[in-house]
């Protein structure tokens, strides 16, 4: 008997070849397959009179066959079949191209049903390379909804569903099922194999609604059941209790006076430290809107309870700007700050460990260099990880374990529509800048076709005459990907500006595939004033300050997302300069067109973020970051926010009443979540 586990390659028409295609789209069992739900569904039940179908839309003309096909021969590479189709209310010419098999398909005074695109030239109607079926034999291609399925070189609409339609017979039985039978009965939710059947092959409306709701609910269910067995286990257990300071004394010399969202969350944040259980808190706030300055006072409070501090950061240049800036705060009130980073020599790396371990110095700014064997703290007491999608649990993890259950701050300039949040960081408590310091320049946002670029030249020189600096990105290129035509890559665009644009000015280029010291070396050069322009991929969307840069240049911009965008724009606009950022994209799509026009419109990075989610769905919200968000099969966060909340009530009412999901109708549940844990072990950070 079949098995979920088993492989796709021994299923009828599948094979080696094919199934190395279907591991691209990652279904490489019949368990896989099983859960690889169409992208869309055909509605062909409704079949027209060739007079009344609707022209240039996909849809079933039922007709009659006048005469016997005739293949004609063109020319090398191009053969044609045509087939002349009528009704009572007109003629149909039906073109197939270089399907000559296809001249004995057809009996003339036979009625037939095809699915395709009707158009028109005068009286005359006309369909190309349609599916077709006999009328009195519908049901395979026409006369039912048929699904639509992601595709990769090799595969076809009809082996994919033939392929699931084997896996359904083989082990539909076996569909897996991780909600406990009395939730199914209460909540009136289809049986598993029901909706596995209806979701791929649906009877009709009613039996496809059902079938999605139960695998929406079910998908949702599993996620929140998973985040509430992560917060126990994060909050399981005692903290370092701290007393808190009145924090009157730190915002009293400051040269500045804090946001209310500032103060709110560090509030937020003292009261976890106080609570007597590790603080676990994600910081989530647009770009400029001071996160540091919260992360510096629940540095302080920890210092002034004899505890000490760890702040890291992805990239070297990174973590000087944040040395920088927690020196410049936290140093003039007597805290120690000292950086430990992978270029440093290794006596001053020793010197530093020394400082640390005997507990002279109060905190450590680093990178992955802090995580090292030989950096051992006196009393660690919390936590930061600036950006925290590019740290992986294993690291959080290790730099944590440097202390007694220290409190926990991750860091995150990306804002990520509450939908999505609930999702990703439902395990987190979650603080939210929502407000911008005073004094952060508005970035005026222009959505340009290539008729204005000699314009932006002549922009990009004025600025550049007056001093300023100019950043121009390209969309980020993988190895060995080929790139459609038009598409500018750093490097050959780099070569190009200085060349034939601008040989009088210094330019400069950075990319994901140079070495770290390398690519650190050119952002330090910039910030020093020593490019006026630079060109990159996205590796510069966090990066060092540059107050001086007042140009942003995005090339091809349709290709990134909103909130990618978003984090692109606010490189720029960190001085006193006025800033502006220009969006180069000559795409006919009206939806890439709306699509840059909302980022010309607002500056609030969580009304873009919910946009952008709307628009492109959750599995492409980062765009190419490896953000760990477990895919979702079938569930819509931007359409199914309704089931998520009553999701996650019924899942924490479940872990009330069984925490260990130790109940035998519980432990398929429990085995699901321990299988995500295992496959997105980086998404519960």
């Amino acid at each position: 008997m079949a098995g979920l586990n088993d492989d796709i390659r021994y299923l009828k028409g599948v094979g080696e070849t094919r199934a190395k295609a279907f591991e691209k789209l990652g279904v490489r069992t019949l368990g896989d397959l099983l859960s690889f739900f169409p992208r869309a569904y055909e509605d062909r039940r409704r079949c027209y009179a060739i007079g009344e179908a609707p022209l240039e839309t996909p849809v079933c003309v039922r007709a009659m066959a006048a005469d016997r096909p005739v293949a004609s021969f063109i020319r090398r590479g191009m053969e044609l079949v045509r087939l002349r189709c009528v009704d009572d209310t007109g003629t149909l010419d039906i073109t197939f191209f270089n399907q000559t098999y296809l001249k004995n398909s057809f009996e003339v005074g036979q009625t037939y049903v095809f699915y395709g695109r009707v158009s028109a030239m005068g009286r005359r109607r006309t369909m190309t390379n349609p599916v077709f079926e006999r009328a009195d034999r519908q049901g395979v291609v026409t006369g039912r909804i048929l699904p639509v399925y992601r595709l990769r070189a090799g595969l076809t609409q009809k082996l994919v569903s033939g392929a699931i339609s084997q896996a359904l017979a083989a082990c539909g039985g076996q569909a897996p099922d991780a909600l406990p039978p009395a939730l199914c009965d209460r909540l009136h939710l289809a049986q598993a194999r029901y909706a596995y059947e209806n979701i791929h092959f649906p009877r009709d409306d009613i039996a496809l609604e059902q079938a999605r709701r139960r695998l929406v609910f079910e998908e949702l269910f599993v996620l929140a059941a998973a985040m509430g067995v992560m917060r126990e286990k994060r909050t399981a257990g005692q903290g370092r209790r701290l007393a808190a300071r009145p924090m009157e004394a730190f915002w009293s010399q400051l040269p500045y006076r804090p946001t209310a969202a500032q103060v709110r969350a560090v509030e937020e944040a003292l009261a976890d430290m106080a609570s007597g259980t590790p603080m676990n808190r994600l910081l989530q706030g647009d770009v400029g809107s001071g996160k540091t300055l919260v992360a510096a006072a629940l540095i302080w409070q920890c210092v002034k309870n004899g505890l000490q501090a760890a702040f890291m950061a992805p990239t070297e240049i990174l973590t000087d700007q944040h040395y920088a800036n927690l020196s410049q705060l936290l140093g003039p009130m007597g805290i120690r700050v000292v950086k430990l980073t992978g270029s440093m020599k290794a006596a001053e790396k020793r010197s530093v460990n020394e400082l640390l371990a005997a507990g002279m110095a109060d905190v450590a700014v680093g990178t992955h260099a802090l995580l090292s064997a030989g950096v051992a703290f006196a009393d660690l007491g919390l936590v930061v990880t600036d950006e925290q999608h590019r740290f992986g649990v294993a690291q959080r993890s290790a730099l944590s374990g440097k202390g007694e259950r220290p409190h926990v701050l991750v860091m995150s300039a990306t804002p990520i529509p509450r939908t999505l949040a609930l999702i990703i960081y439902g395990d987190l408590d979650v603080s939210v800048l929502d407000e911008l310091p005073p004094g952060r320049q508005k970035v005026d946002t222009f959505a340009l076709g290539e008729d204005m670029r000699a314009r932006i030249w002549r922009f990009v020189r004025r600025l550049v005459g007056e001093g300023r600096q100019v950043f121009i990105v390209c969309p980020m290129v993988e190895e060995n990907e080929e790139l459609p035509p038009g598409l500018k890559s750093a490097e050959s665009y780099a070569r190009t500006l200085q060349k034939d644009v601008f040989p009088d000015l210094r330019i400069g280029c950075v990319h994901g595939r140079m070495k770290a010291k390398d690519k650190d070396a050119v952002m330090a050069a910039f910030a020093a004033g020593e490019y006026d322009v630079l060109v990159s991929t996205t590796v510069i969307e966090v990066g060092v300050d540059v107050p001086n840069a007042a140009l942003m240049i995005v090339e091809n911009a349709d290709r990134f997302g909103l909130s990618q965008l978003h984090q692109l724009r606010g490189r720029v606009g960190r001085g006193q300069h006025k800033s502006y950022c220009v969006l180069f994209s000559d795409a006919d799509s009206p939806d890439a067109r709306a699509r840059l026009e909302i980022m010309t419109k607002t500056g609030d990075g969580f009304k873009i973020s919910e946009e952008d989610l709307r628009l492109r769905g959750p599995g492409d919200f980062f765009g190419s970051r490896q953000h760990g968000l477990p895919e979702m099969h079938v569930a819509d966060l931007s359409g199914d926010m309704r089931v998520l909340k009553q999701a996650q009530s019924e899942a924490q009412a479940l872990l009330a009443a069984d925490p260990a999901l130790a109940a035998p109708e519980n432990r398929p549940l429990k085995e699901r979540i321990e299988k995500l844990f295992d496959l997105h072990a980086d998404t519960f950070n």
